[in-house]
């Protein structure tokens, strides 16, 4: 029975995982063309808008995902959010206005709203508690592949055969990824289900918030907010040192953070949560702090790996920190509260972003400095409340 409990690495991971790297690349593919499409509208002061609009739908659709996810199953919530980016990625080249796309942006942002919810809790059902880090680390993988992979191909399409074709494909990959999903079997167990009705729409603020993680939430949305900068800026920052792939920082980033969650994906298993995101906690602000000065293409390259080491030790950690304080009949509650604080940092990162840029290259530094500032308070934040989150199991 030891054996059984130990193993981590079945076909049902290995299927979520390969839906998961099709889904990031998906959603990620289009967003380093998205202020250019953008601009050629007559929307150039709503860049910021990008991000931020997309992110607020996920966070507003957390609540709901994580009581779907508790009472419905993990395996419908994670489809819908697949299908979300399927159509919304179909109807990208319809639009021609900008009041049209900022609405499918809005729309968009449900289906990170809904299918990353449900597929940590799918995680955690299906996978013992003391790998959950190493698990989140190997599903991380995927993830991030496909969000590196996702702009450059997206990048790619949109220069040599155009950019609807890059939005087609985008909406394939989440077909592909909807497919993927209907070979999983439910883990939801059949006395916890209920049956499908508009009652489970009706949220309380009990299904908004989950206060056993209030420790995650306030250093997610603090880390989080330099990936809302980071999102929104970098693709006209990366112009300015003659990089014509504009998913380049992105690659970049990725590819260092694939590298940790590959060699250290059990580190928060062995030595704790607390100091692996301290460590995280330490990366980021280099990285952010950096960016905040004139931009050469060796501080992009540097940040970029920074940055990738961060987050490739945070997510996987605060997502299995999430798991260890998080009651098993509300796991998916939990992570939603989890993803809130992530779709709140970003958005409200991208939304100062866009408001204080406004499309003048001499702004960008401000909203950097700002994100290493956030970041060295969550870092403030774990150094002095470590002993205390130490002692009580964190």
């Amino acid at each position: 029975m030891e054996i059984q409990e130990e193993k981590i690495y079945t076909i049902p991971f290995w299927l979520l995982c390969t839906s998961n790297f099709l889904f990031a690349a998906s959603f990620s593919m289009i967003i380093p063309e998205l202020p250019d499409y953008l601009a050629a509208m007559g929307g150039s002061e709503y860049i910021g808008y990008i991000i931020a609009l997309f992110t607020l739908t996920a966070g507003l659709s957390r609540p709901f995902s994580g009581k779907l996810t508790d009472h419905i199953g993990r395996v419908p919530v994670m489809a819908f959010g697949s299908i979300v980016c399927f159509i919304c990625g179909g109807i990208y080249p319809m639009v021609h206005t900008v009041q049209a796309f900022l609405f499918l942006r809005f729309i968009h942002g449900m289906s990170t709203g809904t299918k990353p919810t449900a597929t940590a809790a799918y995680v955690a059902d299906i996978i013992p508690e003391h790998r959950r880090g190493e698990a989140q680390g190997t599903l991380g993988i995927f993830t991030a592949t496909g969000m590196s992979i996702g702009p450059s191909i997206g990048s790619g399409l949109a220069n040599s055969i155009g950019l609807q074709a890059m939005f087609y494909v985008s909406s394939l990959f989440a077909l592909a990824s909807i497919v993927i999903l209907m070979k999983l079997e439910e883990t939801l167990p059949k006395s916890m289900k209920s049956k499908f009705s508009l009652k489970l729409f009706k949220i309380n603020w009990n299904d908004v918030f989950e206060p056993k993680i209030a420790p995650v939430f306030l250093i997610m949305i603090l880390m989080a907010f330099s990936s809302g900068v980071v999102v929104t800026l970098l693709p006209d920052t990366t112009k300015l040192v003659g990089w014509h792939n504009k998913g380049l920082y992105f690659t970049i980033y990725t590819i260092a953070s694939i590298f940790v969650r590959f060699f250290f994906s059990k580190s928060s298993d062995k030595h704790g949560r607390i100091p692996v995101l301290i460590i995280s906690c330490a990366f980021l602000i280099a990285a952010m702090f950096l960016l905040a000065f004139p931009a050469s293409a060796l501080t992009l390259i540097i940040s970029a790996i920074l940055f990738g080491i961060s987050w490739g030790f945070s997510t996987p950690t605060l997502a299995a920190w999430t798991t260890d304080l998080a009651h098993k009949n509300h796991m998916g509650r939990a992570m939603a509260t989890m993803y809130i604080a992530l779709e709140m940092g970003i958005g409200i990162g991208a939304f100062l972003s866009g408001l204080l840029y406004k499309g003048f290259s001499k702004m960008i530094p401000l909203p950097f400095f700002i994100a290493g500032l956030l970041a060295s308070i969550a870092l403030v934040v774990l150094l002095t409340f470590r002993k205390n989150w130490t002692r009580n199991g964190i």
